[in-house]
């Protein structure tokens, strides 16, 4: 006759068999064994924001760079006036004039801006189709061009981290729709000695859509070679002059957020 072997419980059932009681009950339901619910409840009031009454709107704390009416935010990148236009409520780019620095410096940021490319013809492509850019602080650019069934590399795309994160996906409208970007940037932390503490980070959605996830910056944008830190403090929001004409922006915005 073959030898019986004992057969051992599943751990999960074992563990769910220690907490019963005697009748069958969870002994560590009973009000005795538990700690009471107030003590993990969290009271501090939260400061109340009116959100936009539409999607993309700014909230009610947030500041307006753009909405239609004046440049009055914006300076050219020597401090004069800017010389991009204002036309049938929108910003207007002019190629050559230079980029557009808004007046205010910022940190830690939530950001919102929209825009527009215009049909450009066929055998335009690449890096020559509606180039413009966002660049955060001056310094960390996110590329703003007409990336709607054209080729280029895709650290350079629309939605690209320029030259250090392509976008995870392609959400590009075509010309002649307007897009959105919303950002979340968390700048650098430096040391006293401008030694540097935490790189940026940056979460992008275009188009409602997320194409990057919190994502680690190397330093500031350059063209050629490897980005390096360097210490520095709060900085404007640059739109890019990149030669090419017809790109309009509208309804730009920007909440600071506190320190981490």
């Amino acid at each position: 006759m073959q030898a019986l072997t004992a057969r051992r419980a599943p751990p999960a059932l074992l563990m769910a068999l220690a907490l019963l009681g005697p009748c069958g009950s969870r002994a560590a339901d009973t009000p005795a064994a538990l700690p009471a619910p107030e003590l993990t409840e969290d009271w501090t009031p939260v400061r109340v924001v009116t959100p936009g009454p539409t999607p993309g709107a700014a909230p009610s704390d947030a500041i307006v760079l753009f909405d239609g009416q004046d440049l009055s935010a914006w300076q050219s990148a020597n401090g004069g006036p800017p010389l991009w236009k204002l036309d049938q409520g929108e910003l207007l780019l002019v190629p050559k004039t230079g980029d557009l620095h808004s007046k205010a410096v910022f940190g830690d940021a939530q950001i919102h801006l929209e825009f527009r490319f215009p049909e450009v013809p066929a055998h335009i492509t690449g890096q020559q189709r509606s180039n413009s850019g966002l660049f955060i602080q001056g310094l960390y650019e996110l590329q703003i061009l007409d990336s709607y069934g054209s080729s280029t590399y895709s650290n350079g795309q629309l939605g690209a981290v320029y030259k250090q994160h392509a976008p995870l996906v392609n959400p590009a409208r075509p010309p002649l729709q307007w897009q959105s970007y919303d950002i979340v940037f968390t700048a650098p932390r430096f040391d006293a000695a401008g030694k540097l503490l935490a790189p940026a980070r940056m979460t992008v959605l275009l188009n409602g859509v997320l194409v990057q996830n919190n994502v680690e910056l190397k330093g500031p944008t350059v063209y050629r070679g490897q980005p390096v830190y360097a210490a520095h403090g709060p900085g404007p929001l640059v739109l890019q002059d990149h030669g090419n004409e017809g790109i309009r922006f509208r309804n730009i915005w920007i909440r600071p957020l506190s320190a981490r």
